[in-house]
């Protein structure tokens, strides 16, 4: 409670100091995704433009220290930031924002760990078919121990049951966390869809989207970072590991919404199916896309499929991938891809569902 009651004053001291006119100037705060999978941000005053909001073309290239983040050797450390998207910034407030950068080496060539311009290729080739994704991030809450949040010390809280969805003491911990980071995304612009408890305690899921094509990477890895930088605030750690809990609690997963404008239309399960025989044969290329320490979660059990053989069923959680029951009923709308884990990376997850189905670029 000490360290809450800090916290509260620190903010209050903090909301002043945010008050002052800043003289014609704005904060546009450069965020990047480092080595490993976790990202990073600095910060650069430019002059407010008058009648307009910047947009990426207005925005200058940046760069960082890339030995300090293993993103480059000590002797030719520099790193570029190229900007492209643009984000409202919920912490410093309007006009300041938050410009997602993609890395890029001195040369002219992508930065070994950027994979959003992979990805942007294969969405604009295959732009015809409109591709729409949702993404559902899972994540848990840890506390200065590593252990989950709220979990008694040296022992472990009650089976799971009534975690999912709950509401009342003893059920949820750190729902004002939640409830801040699903408001900064609504602020800035970001397609979240909803947010609810799940089954392990102390865990929690964001939706987002639908967004179409290269969006869905770009507002997954920005909503990633403020829900790191609003548990900061609050003293709390956010771990993204797909078995953070050995033993019989439920893992964290990144289940992944996907449709066409083929499917979406009238007779569109059709295509659906076509693109389940078309996944099939990529079952392992696509989980060597689907992040780290998956196989502690694809055992087949918690509400997973395995890692060794590709399965779909209707309303079947188990398998590894869900075709929804009112997809089903209609013939049309959409599947979920239920292997990707919490750690995966947005754009290589987008990626791979488009190559496996439409072919390489």
């Amino acid at each position: 409670m000490a360290n809450r009651a800090v916290s509260t004053s620190r903010t209050e001291l903090l909301n002043k100091y945010l008050k002052l006119d800043q003289q014609g100037k704005i904060m546009a705060e450069y965020v990047w995704i480092d080595s490993t999978g976790g990202t990073r941000s600095k910060s650069r005053t430019l002059p407010e433009l008058k009648d307009k909001k910047y947009e990426v073309a207005d925005l200058p290239v940046w760069n960082f220290d890339g030995s300090s983040t293993d993103q480059a050797l000590g002797h030719d450390s520099d790193v570029y930031l190229r900007p492209c998207a643009v984000f409202n910034d919920p912490f410093r407030g309007s006009p300041n924002i938050i410009v997602l950068a993609e890395c890029w080496n001195p040369d002219g060539t992508p930065n070994k760990y950027n994979f959003r311009h992979e990805c942007a290729k294969v969405m604009e080739a295959h732009a015809e078919h409109e591709p729409w994704f949702g993404l559902e991030q899972e994540y848990t809450f840890l506390d200065s121990d590593d252990r989950p949040y709220g979990w008694p010390v040296g022992g472990f809280p009650a089976p799971q049951g009534p975690y999912y969805c709950g509401v009342g003491a003893g059920k949820v911990v750190l729902r004002d966390v939640v409830e801040a980071h699903y408001k900064a995304c609504l602020y800035a612009g970001i397609n979240i869809s909803g947010t609810n408890a799940e089954v392990l305690p102390a865990q929690w899921e964001f939706q987002v989207g639908p967004c179409t094509g290269i969006e869905m990477g770009d507002q997954l890895w920005i909503a990633r970072f403020f829900l790191s930088r609003i548990a900061e605030e609050f003293g709390a750690k956010v771990s993204l590991h797909p078995k953070p809990i050995k033993g019989p609690w439920n893992g964290s997963g990144l289940h992944s919404n996907f449709s066409t404008k083929e499917m979406r239309a009238e007779g569109g399960m059709k295509y659906i199916e076509e693109a389940l025989k078309a996944l099939e044969p990529h079952h392992a290329e696509c989980l060597e896309e689907y992040g780290e320490d998956n196989d502690q979660r694809l055992t087949g059990d918690c509400e997973t499929g395995s890692m060794d053989k590709f399965s779909w069923g209707v309303a079947n959680r188990g398998t590894s991938i869900r075709i929804p029951r009112e997809t089903a009923a209609r013939g049309c709308g959409y599947f979920e891809d239920r292997r990707p884990a919490s750690n995966a990376d947005p754009y290589r997850i987008t990626r791979v569902l488009m190559t496996s189905i439409f072919g390489k670029v």
